[in-house]
């Protein structure tokens, strides 16, 4: 299943703002900046996430954006949801309907994936995403991510491997 590029963009925009600790507030231009997709894209997809109420959007010249408590702590398969809607993964029955579909059992193990990838993601939280001990996201603004060319890289390629590939006892997932 591939998830739309709304519900993409929604979750990295979730996915930055919870990186955040303080309260500050964030601008739609500035995350659009940040996550590196067009304006207009974040626009759309923060009204969304306000109307469901995980993030809250303030206008004007103290308004931004900042996470809810919802934010935090909705699962990832719910948020995927409202964002995604609640459609089919195939439509059998659109415009042209399918030939095949009176004896075609396709429809319903397509359904039963869908379920269980949701079911997936429903054990998971926003929150759950970015905290990660040591290997914590980090984005391109933060100072605190060591940065360097490529030259750089060519002369030290052990420490780059090291800095990338945390170890195994920092990564041990509990579930």
């Amino acid at each position: 299943m591939q998830l739309t590029r709304f519900t993409d963009i929604g979750l990295r925009v979730l996915m930055r703002l919870a990186a955040d600790e303080t309260d500050v507030l964030h601008t739609s231009r500035g995350l659009a900046s940040e996550l590196g997709v067009p304006y207009a894209h974040v626009a759309k997809v923060v009204s969304r996430l306000a109307e469901i109420g995980v993030v809250h959007a303030r206008r004007g010249r103290a308004g931004g954006l900042m996470i809810t408590e919802l934010g935090r702590t909705a699962g990832v398969g719910w948020v995927t949801r409202q964002l995604e809607g609640d459609t089919d993964v195939v439509d059998c029955d659109g415009p042209t309907p399918c030939p095949l579909r009176a004896g075609c059992t396709l429809r319903g193990a397509l359904a039963r994936a869908q379920r269980a990838f949701y079911e997936s993601l429903d054990s998971l939280t926003v929150a759950d995403l970015i905290v990660a001990g040591p290997t914590r996201v980090r984005f391109l603004s933060d100072p605190a991510l060591p940065l360097s060319s490529r030259a750089d890289d060519a002369r030290a390629p052990a420490a780059r491997d090291d800095r990338l590939r945390p170890s195994t006892a920092e990564n041990r997932n509990p579930r």
